[in-house]
């Protein structure tokens, strides 16, 4: 079996093919040699979130399959905002809220594929560079032209909006025209014949390909993949608590995103595993298989959550949220190192205190009410008598200390109250 059979029958175990173009006609042309194929992203954000993970991964996977990667920011369409999925327009970005963004999602296009040592580079594209230059007229005759009115409402993103109360604006039902000359302007520029994206952007990848197929007379491709969905229907884009997860680690650290994988549902795992991991199909099941013996220990959970850590922020995040992440809940806090302990400062309920206090007798009650693990000096005073206090997983007696025997890297002391309440006392100067 040829690399490219290899490719697509990968894709299609994975369930990571949800539309294509005739599907024996691209599995043709793979076989034939290495094709041009692109993925774009609008800097509507300034960082890319975990549903466009799928598509930074699978341009991986084409890319390691000796294909040409074109990874697209959308600087022109991002100023229009698609309306695939969406039941109300978008605010309009202006040039320096799309630098912005800008700055922060062409790092994270450059940490996923391979821009030099490799004999398929990739090519990092912006749509604006050829859409200002592009005049009203040139783009109602070289593009509208061979586009019906009746194709463009019949998309069902188009349609959607159009049935809803607030209708669609001229504006945002041109989107798709801009994509689809995106992908004529690639084709005749760059020599790409494919493009790649999730299952809401069919219609507008579709009309693409049969742009070019109007204009040129050749044949392009397409393949998309289903959307990352929750049990409910909803977009896998945020925490149990609504808080998005982003790639970027200025919007989401890698210890809030690891959380977010360690709570993955068991009926999940497969599916995340396949879709968002390198892992093979086979090592997929043979760790589902795995799970399913011994659910309560959540080892799928903690390889998910370590392996997508570590393709988003690498090794050395993965192991210390890893680490947090135990230490937190429930584990031992004797071993963590310091780059652990100061990744738990920004996660945790944290008092940054003087090491003068050290030297103060019965300072425990004031440094409990200071670092809000009590309400009062009495409650704190309470908490102890209870033996409901522990420094660094150790039980105190109600006359207990801070000195610098309890602190770990001559700096920190973990405080626990009960079993779910942790907090972290760091003594500095």
């Amino acid at each position: 079996m040829s690399t490219d059979a290899r490719l697509l029958g990968d894709l299609e175990a994975r369930g990571l093919i949800h539309d294509t173009t005739d599907r024996q006609a691209l599995a043709d042309r793979l076989a034939e040699g290495p094709v041009t194929v692109y993925y774009g992203v609008d800097p509507t954000a300034p960082s890319l979130h975990i549903g466009n993970l799928i598509g930074l991964l699978t341009l991986k996977r084409f890319q390691m399959a000796g294909h040409k990667p074109l990874p697209l920011a959308g600087g022109a369409t991002g100023m229009i905002g698609d309306p695939s999925g969406k039941s109300a327009e978008r605010n309009l970005l202006d040039d320096d809220a799309l630098a912005q963004n800008l700055a922060g999602i062409v790092p994270l296009l450059r940490q996923f594929i391979d821009f030099e040592d490799v004999p398929n580079p990739a090519k990092l594209l912006d749509n604006r560079a050829w859409t200002v230059s592009t005049s009203l007229l040139d783009f109602l005759r070289d593009v509208g032209k061979y586009v019906t009115v009746n194709h463009m409402v019949a998309k069902e993103s188009v349609r959607n909006r159009m049935e809803g109360d607030d209708g669609i604006s001229f504006t945002e039902f041109s989107y798709m025209l801009l994509q689809a000359n995106d992908f004529l302007w690639l084709y005749e520029h760059e020599g790409c014949e494919m493009q790649i994206g999730g299952s809401d952007q069919w219609g507008n990848i579709s009309l693409g390909v049969d742009l070019i197929r109007r204009r040129t007379g050749q044949r392009a491709h397409a393949l998309t993949w289903p959307l990352l969905l929750q049990k409910d229907g909803t977009k896998y884009g945020k925490t149990a608590s609504g808080e998005t997860i982003w790639l970027g680690s200025k919007l989401m650290s890698p210890y809030r995103f690891y959380q977010a994988w360690i709570q993955a549902e068991d009926d999940e795992l497969r599916k995340l595993l396949l879709w968002l991991t390198f892992l093979s199909v086979e090592e997929v099941d043979g760790v589902v298989e795995d799970h399913r013996s011994a659910p309560e220990k959540r080892a799928g959970q903690r390889l998910l959550a370590n392996e997508l850590t570590s393709l988003v922020h690498g090794g050395d995040a993965a192991a210390a949220a890893t680490e947090a992440s135990e230490a937190v809940f429930g584990g031992s806090v004797a071993a963590l190192r310091a780059e652990t302990f100061q990744m738990l400062a920004d996660e945790i309920p944290t008092l940054e205190a003087q090491r003068s206090r050290l030297d103060e007798s019965d300072n425990l009650i004031p440094l409990l009410v200071d670092a809000g693990v009590a309400g009062s000096r009495s409650e704190a005073g309470r908490l102890l008598k209870q033996r409901g206090i522990s420094l660094n997983d150790v039980k105190v007696a109600p006359d207990a200390v801070v000195d610098d025997s309890r602190l770990l890297h001559d700096r920190f002391c973990v405080v626990r109250k009960g079993k779910k309440s942790v907090y972290l006392l760091d003594f500095v100067g």
